[in-house]
């Protein structure tokens, strides 16, 4: 009997799903980063510290343009555009896609709205914790609402794109309202 137990604990745990690792915590410092970036099908290099000095960032990554989920985030992000420019907010999404796969998806499902950047080594991906845990060479989808200060203020990962909008224009919202009114 106990090794019967011992045995559907241990077939239990091995068919578990794997941890899925925390995503940076609140208040840590965003890693800096350049990438080459597109926004509607021009290229030019994203510099996180040049966004940040503008207002937040929705940083977002997400594990392969045109595939079914990330395709209905970007449009979300897409057609929320003007929500976070009226909150001071710059949407860059991230995959390890490459830049001329990533023109053509600024273009076609971001409706050339906001940029997409391209991080083939999976740098990016690795300093923001957001590699896929069983396939490290994609993302997996988190999205980060940063303070200009470089903070990180929220950090949410759900493999649905459904949510990451409504979340980060929360996050977004929550923070603005804590601010001087000077700065609104």
């Amino acid at each position: 009997m106990k090794h019967h137990l011992a045995w559907l604990a241990l077939t239990a745990a091995l068919s578990a799903p794997l941890a899925t690792r925390a995503e940076l915590p609140t208040g840590a410092p965003a890693p800096d980063f350049s990438a080459p970036a597109s926004l509607g099908g021009q290229v030019f290099t994203f510099k996180l510290a040049q966004a940040l000095a503008q207002g937040p960032v929705v940083l977002y990554f997400y594990p392969a343009a045109f595939t079914q989920g990330c395709t209905i985030e970007a449009r979300n992000f897409a057609e929320a555009t003007d929500d976070y420019k009226a909150l001071g907010a710059t949407v860059i999404g991230v995959s390890a896609d490459d830049i001329d796969t990533l023109k053509k998806f600024s273009v076609s499902e971001c409706r050339s709205k906001f940029a997409v950047a391209a991080d083939g080594d999976q740098s990016i991906m690795k300093a923001y914790d957001a590699q896929h845990d069983r396939r490290p060479d994609y993302a997996k989808r988190v999205s980060y609402v940063i303070s200009p200060d470089g903070k990180i203020l929220y950090a949410y990962t759900d493999m649905n794109p459904d949510h990451h909008v409504a979340n980060t224009l929360q996050a977004l919202r929550d923070w603005r309202a804590k601010q001087p009114q000077a700065s609104k």
